[in-house]
Formats: structure tokens, C-alpha cells, sequence
């Protein structure tokens, strides 16, 4: 995990200098970005991340889902929100086909590419990224109040050595722990109001909580 000091990272979201990932590519031909997603599909693809890991929490992780922490669950969720959702995907993911599943994308070959395409520190492009490569070099900041949120973006708390990210789904978030025992997922649901007055103070996503670097949109959607 990239060594970043809390003030470093702080005042990056202060300042609202994290920087998507077309940045983290500063060099590369302009043929070369990925693609962004026209405000009709950045909308299907918040719907599908939340159905997805709306799945997760109801039935328990897919065994497709590999790496299972906070960053794992949002790289899963992503990458799946981004694919082709026909009746084997919909097998695959435990999914049944109702009035409620949402539009598919219809994504053109270049706004593929967006599919397990992380930027990781030094601007290499991988399968992986932590929670920290995450918002650092594929979000942009949002804000530290909560109002300004949308379905899918990203809650990240900086505890000095220990990053952790968590989705908003509208009415409550959801994360992993980050530990997995034979009795535990590690999958949780909060109410926001509940996360509001958490007793450790280092959880409550409050704009006067050093621990809360704020919210952060995939830099990819419109």
C-alpha cells in the first residue's frame, strides 16, 4: 500500500487535487484514455453497482469475487457493473431477471476498456489497485458532506496506517471489514444515521473528523 500521511492526504481532499485516472496517464495520446460514460450509462452502471453489491450482502460473496477486503468488494463491483449482463451472468451472480434490473449500458469497444483497467502508483495500469490507488488516482473528490452523494460513490477514511473505503447505496452503506473467518464474511450494512453517531468517532463520516478524507466519484462516469 502506497506510504501517504494522513495531512498528505487530507489536504488533498481539501484542496480537491486527487485526480482521476487521465491525469495518472499524463503522456499517453489522447487515443489512449479510456473512455468516459455518457450521463444515461453512468446512471446504469450506479444502479448495477448497487444491485451487485446489494448481492453480496443478501446472499454472500460470488466465488468470483477474489481478494475479498474494502477495495476488493468496490474493484468486484465495478468491474462486474461494466460487463455484458446476459442469462449466464445473471446464473453466475445469483441474480434472477426482474422489472427492477436496470438498462445495460451498451458500452462502445473504447468505454470496454474500462473494464479491470486500475491506475496504480506511478501511473501503471493493472487488474489491481488498493484503497488508497482507488480514490488517489481513479476518483475524483466529491466533498465531505454527505447531501452531495450519489449511488455508488466512495466513503474513505484514513486511520494513519490503515485506509478503508465504503459505498454509499442511497439509504446506507455498505463495506467489507477486510477479515473473513469461517463464521464471518466480513460484509456489513450501516444505516447512515447509525454511522453518523458511531461510537468510535473515527467512523463517523463528519466534516469535522480528521479520519474522513470525504467522498469520491469514479472518475470514469459523468
Amino acid at each position: 500500500m502506497m506510504a501517504v500521511t494522513r495531512r498528505h492526504m487530507l489536504g488533498l481532499a481539501a484542496g480537491c487535487a486527487v485526480l482521476p485516472w487521465a491525469h495518472a496517464l499524463t503522456g499517453a495520446p489522447a487515443a489512449a484514455m479510456p473512455a468516459y460514460l455518457s450521463k444515461a450509462q453512468s446512471r446504469a452502471f450506479q444502479a448495477w453497482m448497487l444491485r451487485i453489491v446489494n448481492a453480496q450482502m443478501e446472499q454472500g460473496p460470488s466465488p468470483r469475487w477474489q481478494h475479498r477486503d474494502c477495495a476488493g468488494l468496490v474493484r468486484f463491483a465495478v468491474n462486474e457493473a461494466l460487463t455484458v449482463h446476459d442469462a449466464k451472468w445473471m446464473r453466475a451472480n445469483g441474480i434472477g431477471s426482474d422489472s427492477q434490473l436496470p438498462p445495460e449500458l451498451d458500452l462502445t469497444p473504447a468505454q470496454k476498456t474500462l473494464r479491470n483497467r486500475w491506475v496504480q502508483t506511478g501511473g501503471t495500469v493493472g487488474h489491481y489497485v488498493s484503497a488508497i490507488g482507488l480514490v488517489q488516482n481513479n476518483s475524483r473528490f466529491i466533498g465531505r458532506d454527505l447531501n452531495q452523494a450519489q449511488p455508488g460513490d466512495l466513503l474513505f477514511f484514513d486511520q494513519g496506517e490503515e485506509h478503508h473505503l465504503m459505498v454509499w447505496m442511497g439509504a446506507r452503506i455498505a463495506y467489507h471489514t477486510g477479515t473473513v473467518t469461517p463464521n464471518d464474511n466480513g460484509l456489513r450494512t450501516v444505516d447512515i444515521p447509525q454511522l453518523k453517531t458511531w461510537k468510535d468517532t473515527r467512523w463517523q463520516p463528519a466534516v469535522d473528523n480528521p479520519n474522513f478524507a470525504g467522498m469520491f466519484r469514479l472518475a470514469f462516469l459523468t
